[in-house]
């Protein structure tokens, strides 16, 4: 799949082709690449579901919140940092959440105002700034969407 520029309507086809497909839960998340080409992935502590787990910053809508507000929430929720801007959409996977619902989680590029900034983590236990081969700590789904992003930026 090749990125695509976020619009509002692409933005309300997501959401109203997930209500029609049965998703229950819906998640964003965050390809966040630093001036070099790596991308920001969080650790998820042994004990969590998906313990140990390499995976984006992501995390899940609210009612009534759009995708592009939910994703500027969660990434400064779980890093700190403030996004600056929402790029491309880089696609979907879907999965069970650990209460068993399914969940559809949407992805975009994002840059935030400075990839100088210290990362505060306050649901992971680690990050890491990941190059190429260290992005290849993700599961395969992310490594799709990881692969989106590189397709574009090339």
């Amino acid at each position: 799949m090749s990125p695509s520029s976020v619009t509002n309507e692409l933005l309300e086809d997501l959401t109203h082709t997930a209500e029609r497909e049965g998703v229950e839960k819906t998640v964003v998340g965050a390809v966040i690449a630093d001036p070099d080409g790596k991308v920001l992935l969080l650790h998820r502590a042994a004990g969590d579901y998906l313990g140990g787990l390499w995976e984006l910053p992501s995390g899940g809508v609210e009612n009534g919140e759009d995708l592009v507000d939910a994703l500027r929430r969660e990434v400064a929720e779980e890093t700190g940092l403030t996004v600056a801007a929402v790029g491309d959409y880089l696609g979907h996977f879907d999965y069970r959440s650990g209460s068993g619902r399914k969940t559809r989680q949407f992805n975009f590029t994002a840059a935030v105002t400075t990839t100088d900034e210290t990362v505060k983590l306050t649901e992971h236990d680690a990050h890491v700034w990941a190059d190429r081969s260290e992005q290849n700590q993700v599961s395969r789904a992310v490594q799709a969407v990881l692969d989106a992003w590189r397709d574009g930026a090339s």
